[in-house]
């Protein structure tokens, strides 16, 4: 009996740990600024898919001229993406459609993107999109800048 109360206590201290790390991690995330809510959808087909797959929930956060992407049910300390200001080509800007409007948060915006060749998706609500939009268009000058 001492040893079933002594692994239960285990398991349960075990899951407060891991939950208090989850949340500190996004704590240390947002705690620079520059943060806002992001999902992500990654190597998009070209003719576009509204079924609701292979959307992942994130936070990104501005950093100088990137943008790093973090997945919001991990452990990692790292971006899981990083897309440079430069590489960033804006191609279409919709509003969710099919089962995408179960897999998104309810004000979300997709906006269609190609960096470095691959196609990719972010679903942000509408005010983030146009600090991202306002981010891409200050970048330095000499640099070229894609948004359609």
């Amino acid at each position: 009996m001492f040893l079933a109360l002594l692994l239960s206590a285990l398991v349960v201290a075990l899951v407060v740990i891991g939950l208090f790390v989850f949340g500190l991690r996004r704590r240390l995330i947002q705690r620079s600024g520059g943060t806002f809510d992001c999902s992500l959808r990654w190597n998009v087909p070209e003719e576009g898919d509204t079924s609701g797959k292979g959307w992942v929930y994130g936070v990104a956060r501005y950093s100088g001229d990137q943008v790093g992407w973090f997945r919001v049910f991990s452990y990692a300390p790292r971006p899981r993406r990083v897309l440079e200001r430069a590489s960033i080509e804006v191609l279409d800007r919709r509003m969710p459609e099919g089962e995408e409007e179960l897999a998104l948060l309810s004000d979300s915006v997709v906006l269609g993107c190609l960096h470095r060749g691959t196609r990719l998706e972010l679903a942000m609500s509408e005010d983030a999109l146009t600090g991202f939009l306002a981010w891409l268009e200050a970048a330095p000058p000499g640099q070229r800048v894609n948004v359609a």
